[in-house]
């Protein structure tokens, strides 16, 4: 079979592999596709720690199950697929609190296990043990069940900061992830989504498909002071931070209402992730700044449910479909900012 293997920072190889072999308490499915993010691309830029090369990566897997172990049941051959990418150990004392996004033994697709980039692949014990592969809707295509899992990410920040019914929100970074961000605010009851990004062929590009009530462009206006100027001073309710930027969190603290909740959802750099706080702004306003990392098991299957009932439509936010052949072209195409989404399918002929 064909794969895409990671060696070393920019070096990702596309060569012929044995076929896996699923042992007793596996599966192996046909990757129908696998959706690209920016953190492939930072894999490719910069290796990943959890990452021991070579290594097969791709994280938002879906596809059909071909062969099972002897000792699986449940599952079939023809079985349509979607496989979680962060996968908890279920058995600390943060999983037994319902914490499983924030498991400290938590393994990951395409990082401890080989991934998506491939043409088969086999979906580990540790996956099922955990609840992880779920089931795709009929009518839901290979691709849309793929976002699923950015989409799963989006779920568990927009829970933890409680976006609901009659928010104002906004979302810094014109991403796939800030794109997800401004449908499923929508789908919770939000009263206005704002959109924020720096680049304007990337947020005209993304404003043109989510439709957001404002799409503010930072480079050419100050965004806090747009946001005070939309809200008649006030502020947003949440702010959301899909973007690797420091100045965008703490705009995110200046743009707040008072009671305002800033979901810090992007990580930043790791040698540059310290910020400037306004602490004052947060004690006085009542402020509450949420982290976001990740999803578990069951923020995937609703993710998959949102999807499959168009409550969160996705599809026409895969601006791009290449084969696996693509695998670089794709990288290119993340960093270059000229897609939202891009999706490889390596099942295609």
């Amino acid at each position: 079979m064909k794969v895409a293997r990671f060696y070393a920072p920019g070096d990702i190889r596309i060569e012929e592999a044995p076929e896996p072999v699923p042992g007793p308490d596996e599966l192996k499915i046909r990757v129908h596709a696998c959706s690209t993010c920016g953190t492939d691309l930072k894999i490719f830029r910069h290796g990943h720690h959890h990452i021991d090369p070579p290594r097969v990566i791709g994280h938002e897997i879906a596809g059909e199950v071909v062969e099972t172990g002897a000792e699986i049941s449940g599952w079939a051959p023809g079985d349509r697929v979607q496989v979680i990418a962060a996968i908890p150990c279920g058995e600390c004392a943060d999983c037994r609190r319902g914490w499983r996004t924030i498991c400290p033994n938590q393994l990951s697709m395409g990082y401890h296990f080989d991934g998506g980039f491939a043409e088969y692949m086999i979906v580990p014990q540790r996956v099922l043990r955990v609840d992880g592969l779920n089931r795709i809707p009929d009518g839901l295509s290979y691709a849309e069940a793929s976002v699923a899992e950015p989409l799963a990410c989006v779920l568990n920040g927009q829970e933890f900061a409680q976006v609901g019914e009659g928010d104002t929100v906004v979302v810094t970074g014109a991403g796939p992830i800030g794109c997800l961000h401004v449908r499923l605010a929508r789908a919770r009851g939000a009263a206005a989504v704002y959109l924020v990004e720096l680049n304007r062929g990337r947020l005209d590009m993304a404003a043109d498909i989510v439709k957001p009530d404002a799409a503010i462009c930072g480079s050419e206006t100050d965004p806090v002071q747009a946001v005070l100027d939309l809200t008649d001073g006030r502020g947003a309710d949440v702010i959301i931070t899909a973007a690797a930027a420091g100045k965008a969190q703490e705009d995110g603290l200046k743009m707040a209402a008072r009671r305002g909740r800033i979901s810090f959802f992007g990580g930043l750099p790791k040698d540059n992730p310290i910020i400037a706080c306004d602490s004052n702004l947060v004690h006085y306003r009542e402020l509450t700044i949420y982290g976001a990392n990740g999803s578990s098991p069951e923020h995937n299957k609703r993710a998959l449910e949102l999807i499959a009932t168009g409550a969160v439509p996705v599809d026409d936010l895969i601006t791009h479909r290449l084969k696996l052949d693509g695998v670089l072209d794709a990288i290119d195409t993340v960093a270059s900012g000229e897609a939202i989404k891009v999706t490889i399918e390596p099942a295609a002929v």
